[in-house]
């Protein structure tokens, strides 16, 4: 989520439902699959997600890898020598890996210590525990545990609660209650969210919830340029976080620069995309056919792959 701490609490307005009326639900069963990033040095950028994240190479093509826990891939890595950071534009802020245990987190964070990562910041967000780091490129990572649903607050509570702080001590003592050796990231390891920087807040909210059918879990805005918003499926806290931070109007990044190529929408099935693409093309979006759906950009320039599981929800 990673709401700065100083404003948090400095007289922000929030809302626990969408401001206009919604007709279209995307499936409650929609998750995130894979990032894709562009790097300009593919070999650090994989080391650092090996060494630091635990994350195995599922495979390599044409100067693209890979890679994962084991399952679904959650990162691709495309290679463009010559690849610069651009400053001051639209596009990611950060993703999260999200793990399955507490222990897990535990683990990760003994292995940021181990291997020296500069830790960002360490909070509770009483929905989830995040610790913020970023790869050997820039690119911001949120490592998270989900704590159990019952337990998430109000959204009106988050507002009071703001961000509290995660204790690393306590959070390590998972790992004096079981000793186990860490065999690297679980296979039930999964991209949890994904927060991005948008140019107009209203226009991205118009497009993930009006066109894509997913809802507000909270908004907040402290001034013009300085306000969030926050959108799910299935009542999961977020799955995608919205930003004006860099700006009203902020640019898309320029093709060379490092970063968000895409981050993927998963559908439960074939019949939920072709619901949901039916929607883009509704509201004139043009899309590029891609061989695992369609890819779409929103009103930022941001990338969404949208897919389908390759096997149907049993529950559906």
């Amino acid at each position: 989520m990673s709401l700065p701490g100083s404003a948090y609490n400095s007289g922000i307005t929030m809302t626990a439902q969408a401001q206009t009326e919604q007709q279209f639900v995307i499936h409650p069963a929609t998750t995130l699959g894979y990032v894709h990033l562009t790097t300009a040095d593919l070999e650090p950028q994989i080391a650092f997600y090996q060494s630091v994240l635990g994350f195995k190479v599922h495979g390599r093509k044409d100067g693209t890898a890979s890679l994962g826990a084991g399952r679904d891939d959650l990162l691709r890595l495309t290679e463009l020598r010559g690849a610069r950071l651009a400053r001051g534009t639209t596009g990611l802020y950060h993703f999260a890996v999200l793990v399955p245990s507490r222990w897990e987190l535990a683990h990760l964070l003994r292995r940021l210590v181990e291997t020296r990562t500069p830790i960002q910041g360490m909070v509770n967000h009483h929905t989830h525990l995040a610790i913020y780091i970023a790869d050997a490129e820039g690119n911001g990572i949120e490592l998270a545990w989900d704590f159990p649903r019952e337990q998430w607050p109000a959204p009106e509570d988050l507002m009071r609660l703001g961000n509290g702080p995660l204790d690393p001590e306590d959070l390590l003592g998972e790992l004096e209650r079981d000793p186990s050796p860490w065999p690297g990231a679980h296979s039930d390891t999964r991209i949890g969210h994904v927060h991005l920087h948008v140019a107009d807040l209203s226009a991205a909210g118009r497009f993930y919830q009006g066109v894509l059918g997913f809802q507000a879990t909270f908004s907040y805005s402290a001034a013009r340029d300085f306000g969030a918003l926050f959108v799910s499926a299935g009542g999961y806290h977020h799955h995608i976080g919205l930003n004006i931070w860099r700006g009203v109007g902020a640019p898309p990044p320029p093709g060379d620069a490092v970063g968000l190529r895409y981050f993927t929408i998963v559908l439960p099935s074939r019949t939920e995309l072709d619901r949901v693409t039916a929607r883009v093309r509704a509201a004139g979006i043009g899309g590029e056919e891609h061989a695992e759906g369609m890819l779409i950009r929103d009103p930022s320039h941001n990338g969404v792959l949208l897919t389908a599981r390759t096997e149907p929800d049993r529950a559906e």
